[in-house]
């Protein structure tokens, strides 16, 4: 088991997609049954994986190498650090979730949706465990294939436009993305990460190498001004696909910046951080204001994404074991309060059939359950004191503002911190001003009036995120000791490859 769990967990999945396969399609309460059965056995390993996890370790760990295609050195090889760790706990603890908010709301193609879903967290768990360079590529355009159906199939009035944007913008990067990896894997010898760390670039290779991760990387984030396409999945998704999206996917491309972008060319980093660290300030502040303005709660949701990402990037650019291991718990924070704020505009959109803010207002007397959810989930997106956002937020602000990397190489970046700071100041006005709006009041519209607190079903459904916020909020020594090693290894390789 210790030896080959990380490949039971990638591909457990796949029992249960293959048993849907030859269930009949109108089998449905089986259908539902075993897809949820089958998202709890990767939970169940992965916690499991936490408990063996060695926390001194800085390393990779469970590490399995097969030989796949000899003859140009591609190899199946997955490990897991204290990097990847709470990724993929974040991973195999959402799709449950996601299942089982969808029990009511996907009435159409049921089968085919549950089996997509489960393709879909092979292809997250793939990427966050791969540690060859083609292996990752696979299983990070294998992504794209369940996601594109998840949205065109059970998305919204304007699915097509969604999809089409989602995957024209991901191709671009990802063709960028393979030409690079082909280039350090020639270079390289290998297209192992352990090989690749230690492979020297000149300055032009770096900076065009940057360029083409990046790119990929940044679309996927996504930072500004590659955000667009994002508001438009997010709206047009299903609420299962927004919190997929939400929750897992967009930390992919955080994660790619921290696993290939940082240690493989770090004298571009050094060049380019100053560029990378206003990009990360003008979306946070850009997309905050932006959020302030939507009268769709969704998309209010959305903006509120492209807000908090940018202040991860920022995090991982200051280059300081302080603000990077804050970024990795703020993008976990936000997988927690982000997931859940999508399942609350779900639930609310199953019962009204709309997202205008406008047309709610004091439903916390005919809700109070879900209000009190809803209150969790907006205090944690603003980073307020004993919740985990808070945590991820200040570590990443403390880490820049001290960072001796940003103060070598930017005159003026503390003066930035401050400015993304403001951006803590912004996602409170627009979250408990959509909080008043929604939820306090008088309950003056008969159709609010009518409205029906949780079912046991939503209320399992966003208990897990809730608790999870708060505990992060409190007991965060346990994470961030498992999370900071690995991050030093990262940030040791960065100043050994500099020239």
């Amino acid at each position: 088991m210790e030896l080959h769990i990380l490949s039971y967990l990638v591909f457990s999945p796949l029992l249960g997609l293959l048993i849907l396969f030859f269930i009949p399609r109108d089998e449905k309460e089986l259908i539902k049954n075993i897809a949820f059965i089958s998202s709890i056995i990767p939970l169940g390993l992965s916690l499991l994986l936490l408990f063996m996890f060695d926390k001194t370790n800085s390393g990779f760990q469970f590490e399995t190498l097969v030989k796949w295609i000899s003859t140009l050195n591609i190899n199946y090889h997955v490990g897991v650090d204290g990097i990847s760790l709470f990724l993929i706990l974040l991973t195999t603890l959402s799709v449950p979730i996601v299942i089982l908010s969808s029990f009511k709301y996907i009435t159409e193609s049921e089968k085919f949706y549950y089996m997509m879903v489960l393709f879909l967290e092979i292809a997250m768990l793939g990427t966050f465990l791969a540690l060859d360079l083609v292996l990752f590529f696979l299983f990070w355009e294998a992504m794209l294939i369940p996601m594109y159906f998840i949205i065109a199939i059970w998305g919204g009035d304007n699915k097509r436009y969604a999809t089409f944007k989602f995957v024209i913008y991901t191709s671009i990067g990802s063709v960028l993305m393979l030409i690079g990896i082909f280039y350090v894997g020639n270079l390289a010898g290998s297209f192992s990460i352990n090989d690749v760390y230690g492979t020297v670039f000149s300055i032009k290779e770096q900076l065009l190498l940057f360029g083409a991760f990046f790119l990929a990387f940044a679309i996927k984030v996504p930072i500004f001004p590659f955000h667009t396409w994002l508001p438009d999945a997010h709206v047009e998704a299903p609420t299962g696909g927004s919190v997929i999206l939400a929750a897992i996917l967009l930390k992919m491309g955080a994660y790619g910046v921290i696993r290939f972008v940082i240690p493989l060319f770090p004298n571009a980093v050094v060049l380019l951080a100053p560029l990378i660290f206003v990009l990360a300030v003008v979306g946070i502040i850009y997309a905050a204001m932006a959020s302030y303005v939507q009268k769709d709660l969704k998309r209010l949701v959305a903006y509120s994404s492209v807000s908090h990402m940018g202040l991860i990037i920022l995090g991982l650019f200051a280059l300081s074991s302080v603000s990077i291991s804050g970024a990795v718990y703020q993008m976990i924070s936000h997988g927690l309060s982000t997931g859940s704020l999508f399942l609350i505009v779900g639930i609310l959109y199953e019962r009204r059939h709309t997202r205008l803010i406008t047309e709610y207002g004091g439903i916390a007397s005919a809700m109070p359950m879900f209000s009190v959810f809803f209150m969790i989930a907006s205090l944690t997106s603003i980073a307020v004191p004993f919740t985990s956002g808070f945590v991820g937020e200040f570590m990443v602000l403390f880490g820049a503002y001290s960072s001796d990397f940003l103060k070598n190489v930017y005159e003026y970046s503390q003066i930035f911190v401050y400015v993304a700071a403001s951006g803590m100041l912004f996602g409170a006005i627009y979250m408990l001003w959509a909080y008043q709006k929604v939820a306090l009041g008088p309950n003056i519209n008969l159709e609010n009036q009518r409205l029906f607190d949780l079912s046991l079903r939503e209320f399992i459904v966003l208990l897990p995120y809730s608790i999870l916020m708060i505990v992060l909020g409190i007991h965060t020594e346990f994470v961030v000791s498992r999370i900071m090693p690995s991050v030093d290894r990262i940030i040791g390789i960065f100043y050994a490859g500099l020239r």
